[in-house]
C-alpha cells in the first residue's frame, strides 16, 4: 500500500535530508584532504570510481533508513528501490573524476521523491561551503539565501554548461556544442551535473544541458531550478528515474532557444 506522507512527514525529512548532506559532505572532505589513501577504479569508460564513493552511500542510506524505515533509497552505487512512492534518490560524490583528480568540484545529491514527483532536494559543496536546498512550492536557497535564474533571453549573451556522456554519439555533443557557438553562446563543462543544475537554479549559469544523464544526478536540481523561477523538461515522465533521460533547464526567457540549439528540440517545460 503506498504510504501518504503529510505536511509533518515532509517537514521531518526535510530537516533531516540537510544534517545527513552535511555529514555526507565532511566525509568527502576527510577523504580528499588524503588522497594518498583514495582506492580509485573504473565502472567504464571515465566513469570513476573511489572506496569514497561507498562510504559515503552507506552513511547516507544508514541514516535515512533509521530515520525513515518505510522509505525506498536509490543510490547510484547500491541502487535499491524503484518505487516513486516515497523515494530517496542519491549520488555520494557527484563530480567523482573531479573528486579523484584532486579538483574541488563535486558534491553530494540527494532528492526525495513522492507519488512520483520531486518533493525536496539537497546539493552540498562540501569545499566551497555551498548548501543548496529546495522544497516544492516552497522555493530554493542557498546557505539560507533566496535563489533565482537568470533572465537572459538571448543566447549570445547566455552562459551555458553542456554535460557530456558516453551513452550518446559523440557526433549528437559536437553538434550541439557546433550550435551553441554559431548561436553565440558561451559553454563550459565542469564534470558536475548536480552542481552544474544548482548553478543555474543560482544565476550563477543561464543553462543547463545534457543528452542522457542519471536520475542520481539531477533530480534534486531539476526542483531547485523551478522552485527558483527557471524551466526544467519533465524528467521523470520521459522514464529518467531508472532508464535516464536528456536533462534541459534555464530560466525561462532561455529554455525554448536553448532546447532547439542542444538538438533536443521543443521540450515541453515544467
Amino acid at each position: 500500500m503506498t504510504q501518504k506522507i503529510d505536511e509533518a512527514g515532509l517537514a521531518a525529512r526535510y530537516h533531516a535530508m540537510v544534517g545527513i548532506a552535511l555529514a555526507a559532505g565532511d566525509l568527502q572532505r576527510r577523504y580528499f584532504s588524503d588522497r594518498s589513501k583514495l582506492a580509485t577504479s573504473f565502472k567504464g569508460p571515465q566513469d570513476y570510481l573511489t572506496v569514497a564513493d561507498g562510504a559515503v552511500e552507506r552513511l547516507v542510506v544508514a541514516s535515512l533508513q533509521a530515520a525513515f524505515p518505510g522509505d525506498g533509497v536509490l543510490g547510484e552505487e547500491g541502487g535499491g528501490s524503484h518505487d516513486p512512492a516515497a523515494l530517496w534518490v542519491i549520488d555520494p560524490i557527484d563530480g567523482t573524476a573531479n573528486f579523484a583528480n584532486g579538483i574541488a568540484h563535486f558534491c553530494i545529491s540527494i532528492a526525495f521523491v513522492a507519488a512520483g514527483r520531486e518533493e525536496m532536494g539537497a546539493i552540498y559543496d562540501p569545499i566551497r561551503g555551498d548548501m543548496f536546498l529546495a522544497r516544492r512550492g516552497f522555493g530554493a536557497t542557498c546557505n539560507g539565501r533566496p535563489m533565482a535564474t537568470t533572465k537572459i533571453d538571448d543566447p549570445a549573451r547566455a552562459q551555458v554548461e553542456m554535460g557530456w556522456s558516453v551513452r550518446r554519439p559523440m557526433a549528437a555533443y559536437t553538434a550541439a556544442l557546433e550550435k551553441l557557438v554559431a548561436a553565440g553562446a558561451s559553454f563550459r563543462r565542469a564534470g558536475s551535473g548536480a552542481l552544474g543544475l544548482a548553478y543555474v537554479a543560482d544565476g550563477r549559469s543561464d543553462g543547463y544541458a545534457e543528452l542522457h544523464i542519471n536520475s542520481w544526478d539531477c533530480l534534486a536540481g531539476l526542483l531547485m531550478v523551478r522552485e527558483a523561477g527557471g524551466r526544467t523538461n519533465d524528467f521523470l515522465g520521459m522514464g529518467g528515474l531508472i532508464e535516464g533521460a536528456p536533462v534541459l533547464a534555464a530560466g525561462p526567457g532561455l529554455y525554448a532557444h536553448l532546447g532547439r540549439l542542444v538538438g533536443l528540440g521543443d521540450v515541453p517545460a515544467l
